[in-house]
């Protein structure tokens, strides 16, 4: 069956001399792995068409599917929508790349999740936009929403008593845990601000250091690590806390 569908790159890897497999979220299937053929032959007349699938990259896509098929193929694609920032600001690609990777860790079945792909492209295209405070604070607030989409969302109950954030749970508690997954203060004061913000321009109020920021990307991960199968370290993250501005 053709389809027409819209989709996010995530990643692509070469196959052979001249074609790539590469993995998109797709608004009507969830992620999908297409067979691409022929994409990195030397430029012709139109120039390369590799460069639409760089990881981030939204494309309109006309795809051959088949449920049974691990592996799709794409009969025609396009822009979607070009970026301002992403491929030319070091700092908004790295937060890019760091939202792509969180992503892909998290989608473990090829099934259908429109309201996650419509954060996701909404997510990116904010970022895009956004001036230095909301882009510092972004991987934060990102990280915290997309956690809702699988159910895991923290509980913020946070108060002057229950001021310690276990991650295990997902909710603050007034006992210190006995395991080494949870924050206090002032970490945990501030991860139930972030939880609070609803729209990223808000992110502006939150005034965070590089050190605060980067303590609390990591116990996020940890977070994602203990309840999604498979996470795994995210590769982008010591780049992204490397470099967010203080």
């Amino acid at each position: 069956m053709v389809h027409k569908t819209k989709g996010i790159v995530l990643r692509t890897v070469k196959y052979g001399e001249t074609s790539v497999i590469v993995s998109i979220f797709t608004e009507l299937f969830g992620v999908q792995s297409y067979l691409v053929n022929g994409i990195r032959k030397a430029a012709g007349r139109g120039g390369s068409k590799s460069g639409l699938f760089q990881p981030s990259a939204m494309l309109d896509l006309v795809i051959y599917h088949q449920d049974s098929k691990n592996l799709q193929r794409l009969k025609e694609f396009s822009w979607n929508h070009l970026y301002q920032s992403i491929y030319t600001d070091v700092v908004t690609h790295a937060v890019a790349v760091f939202m792509i990777e969180m992503l892909q860790n998290c989608l473990k079945q090829p099934e259908p999740h429109p309201e996650l792909y419509y954060f996701m492209e909404d997510s990116l295209k904010t970022l895009d936009l956004a001036d230095q405070k909301v882009q510092a604070n972004f991987p934060l607030f990102f990280a915290l929403h997309l956690a809702g989409f699988f159910g895991l969302r923290m509980d913020d109950n946070y108060s002057a008593k229950r001021n310690f954030l276990d991650l295990q749970e997902g909710f603050f508690t007034e006992d210190k845990p006995s395991h080494p997954y949870f924050l206090d203060e002032p970490l945990s004061g501030i991860s139930s601000g972030l939880l609070k913000v609803m729209q990223p321009s808000e992110l502006v109020d939150i005034s965070l250091n590089k050190e605060i920021r980067k303590q609390l990307l990591q116990a996020y991960e940890d977070f994602f690590s203990l309840h999604i199968t498979g996470f795994g370290k995210l590769k982008a993250l010591p780049i992204l806390s490397s470099i967010l501005e203080g």
